[in-house]
């Protein structure tokens, strides 16, 4: 059976590594028959949470903060699997990759339907323990959601500029991934 699968990309740098990333991921999760979508949290505004909590109102499914986060938020309740790709700066997540995942508080305590998390990440350093403070972040989050687990993880490290992560093992390592998702 198909999985619905929701890639969230949070560079601002369009096709950038962990874009690139993302794409070969993708590629691997549609040949093994998934249904995937990706989305740029470039291509909206989103505000930072103000930590008012409306969110967890009875009945309440969406931030009273009207923007672009809601509409992701949207799309993370609906998938059963959820990406997130990001660049690494200074060996955490990119900010609004940490933004959106605040302004996800809606589907805290939810009927949120995602069960699987992945982490793409890149970094300019290449040692392993860059992506470290990132799968920490994405590991802590997905805890706070009973029924799901991060299931794994691919980091380039050694890319910085624009296009440096062709050509690399890991986009082949991005592929299989999505490809072993069934």
């Amino acid at each position: 059976m198909s999985k619905k699968i929701l890639v969230i990309c949070s560079s601002y740098r369009k096709g950038g590594n962990s874009e690139t990333l993302a794409d070969s991921f993708i590629q691997g999760a549609r040949s093994a028959g998934n249904v995937v979508e990706k989305v740029r949290l470039a291509d909206g505004q989103i505000a930072f949470c103000r930590g008012c909590l409306c969110c967890q109102g009875e009945g309440v499914t969406s931030c009273v903060i009207d923007d672009y986060a809601n509409v992701v938020s949207a799309k993370m309740h609906d998938a059963d699997v959820i990406v997130f790709a990001t660049p690494v700066y200074y060996y955490g997540m990119s900010g609004n990759l940490k933004t959106m995942l605040d302004r996800a508080n809606p589907l805290y305590g939810g009927d949120y339907k995602f069960t699987d998390i992945y982490l793409l990440a890149t970094a300019a350093d290449d040692g392993e323990s860059a992506v470290r403070g990132t799968l920490t972040g994405i590991e802590c989050w997905a805890e706070c959601f009973e029924r799901c687990s991060v299931k794994g993880y691919v980091f380039a490290g050694g890319v910085e500029k624009k296009g440096d992560i062709g050509g690399r093992r890991e986009l082949q390592d991005a592929f299989t991934l999505g490809k072993a998702i069934s």
